[in-house]
């Protein structure tokens, strides 16, 4: 493989900068800059010199033997002054040693998966912790990147693995006396395992709203006091606010971290009968996005809303300055109280969160439970279909190692590296 080089750090201005070099020519490049590299996971002061033996920087150079690094391949780290013209000096450095190149987005990371020191849900779970903006999605991030899909998926395959291997005994000695049924231990096995996967199955809709965020919408009738409250729950201008109705023509969004959860409230339209061809156009998307919001604020001013709330929503009385209860964005009245009931609403959604998060994780889990499905029904059929029940496992255990990565996954690899950064 080629030696690839990049910045590790994010650019700018900064106390240190970090650059990583990882192949087989990496030590080579760590002695040319440095006169001599340190002894292995030890790291030590060095002064770098260019190609002429002129001073770039004084670095701690850290190195990693081959196994034991993220990449699994020989590493160099060079911590640096973090100066732009340091940085790009030193990666010029680099760029003029034969047989390294600049690293392209990601291509650490799938040295990694490469070499095995990841699997492709460790690999999704560094890009969300990359990513990660609150403490759940930190705490789920981390989870992934620590292997517990790849866990479970491991007991799963093991489990099919026997169960299958059980029938084509059967199958091997159909013409001789097996000495036991083995149907109630590959059941039992099908079973256990259908159970599990149909559990994180369940879980996928909740994790993946807490990888990506929920959508709190507030709802109701013009001019009661909908962008108010947005503006009260932001601390800031958010919307424009007016005393006259159908101010809000467009769908307001403000991002906020609530009990640690990602959440965008949403501001729409109020809700009426117009012949404004401009408002109804922000009414019909208010509707549209209120409707598919993860739960819904209705705010009423005596009359019913004009949208039926759905199970778990919060219906609570606008314009509490005025009317004494409920709530008021105008003087924060009751604010404090909703933001605690919006916030167990949606700890309560993420409370049932599976480890799988991704629509590539449904699609393999749902294969998975459809296939041990068939199994299931050609094993209770009798001996003379164990061996369709076999392949319907072996499918399966297919459909698991996709999951991790281990098959069938190439066309996914370039979209899922170019998220990353180059030095990642």
């Amino acid at each position: 493989m080629d030696t690839i080089f990049a910045l590790a750090t994010a650019p700018g201005k900064a106390g240190v900068a970090v650059i990583r070099v990882s192949g087989p020519s990496a030590f080579d490049a760590g002695e040319r800059l440095a006169g001599a590299v340190p002894t292995p996971r030890y790291a030590s002061l060095r002064r770098l010199r260019d190609a002429s033996g002129a001073t770039l920087d004084d670095a701690l150079v850290l190195c990693f033997e081959k196994g034991h690094s993220f990449t699994g391949e020989r590493v160099v780290e060079f911590q640096i002054h973090g100066s732009q013209a340091i940085i790009g000096a030193l990666l010029r450095e680099l760029g003029q040693i034969d047989g390294l190149r600049m690293a392209e987005p990601g291509e650490f990371t799938r040295r990694a998966l490469e070499n095995g020191r990841l699997d492709l849900t460790q690999v999704e779970g560094l890009a969300d912790l990359i990513e990660a903006e609150t403490e759940a999605q930190r705490k789920q991030a981390q989870t992934l990147l620590e292997g517990a899909i790849g866990e479970k998926a491991e007991i799963w395959r093991t489990h099919l693995i026997r169960a299958a291997a059980l029938l084509e005994a059967v199958i091997d000695f159909a013409d001789e006396e097996v000495p036991e049924d083995v149907s109630d231990e590959v059941l039992l096995l099908i079973d256990r395992t259908r159970e599990a996967v149909e559990t994180q199955l369940r879980g996928i809709d909740a994790a993946e709203r807490v990888r990506q965020g929920f959508e709190v919408a507030i709802v109701g009738a013009p001019n009661v006091g909908k962008s108010t409250l947005l503006n009260a729950l932001a601390g800031r201008e958010a919307a424009i606010t007016s005393e006259y109705a159908g101010t809000t023509r467009d769908v307001i969004e403000v991002r906020m971290d609530l009990g640690g959860l990602p959440v965008t409230v949403l501001d729409t339209a109020g809700l009426r009968d117009t012949d404004d061809h401009v408002e109804g156009i922000g009414i019909a998307r208010a509707r549209d996005r209120a409707q598919r919001a993860d739960l819904r604020v209705f705010l009423i001013d005596g009359d019913s809303p004009d949208m039926e709330p759905l199970p778990g929503d919060i219906v609570i009385q606008a314009k509490a300055d005025l009317r004494g209860d409920g709530v008021s964005g105008k003087t924060g009245q009751g604010v404090g109280a909703l933001v605690r009931q919006i916030t167990d609403c949606l700890l309560s959604q993420a409370s049932q969160a599976g480890l799988a998060s991704r629509e590539r994780h449904r699609l393999a889990l749902a294969q998975a439970v459809d296939g041990l499905g068939l199994a299931e029904s050609h094993v209770r059929i009798g001996e003379d279909r164990y061996d369709l029940a076999a392949e319907e496992l072996r499918n399966v255990v297919r459909s698991l190692e996709s999951l991790v990565g281990r098959i069938d996954v190439e066309n996914l690899l370039d979209e899922i590296f170019a998220s990353f950064c180059l030095g990642k």
